[in-house]
């Protein structure tokens, strides 16, 4: 994956790689019904970052990114920005209706 600059409330992260645990992807394809590739197409297509909540490690913190696939759906997924820039990824989902009417706002 290239790497992304990403503008979070005044902070610039560098996200060099976004990674997934067997057992993560597993869960979100069987849970959600979200693969890897979708949430890739999440970040790469004009998404959306918000800071969620300080890390239980330093330097290490929550972060949402919300954002549209390519075939059209509208998912939210969480991840732990690691000190080696990259995006470990939590969950994956698809928005709900209050989170798509709060995407179409920002």
């Amino acid at each position: 994956m290239t790497n992304l600059l990403i503008h979070v409330k005044f902070v610039i992260i560098e996200i060099v790689d976004v990674i997934l645990s067997e057992e993560t992807e597993e869960k979100l394809n069987r849970k959600h019904n979200v693969t890897y590739n979708e949430i890739i197409e999440v970040f790469r297509n004009n998404p959306k970052f918000l800071f969620e909540q300080k890390g239980h490690y330093p330097d290490e913190h929550l972060y949402s990114v919300w954002g549209q696939t390519i075939g059209g759906r509208y998912l939210i997924s969480f991840f732990i920005y690691k000190k080696t820039k990259e995006a470990l990824l939590v969950s994956s989902r698809e928005m709900n209706q209050k989170e798509r009417e709060r995407y179409a706002k920002k």
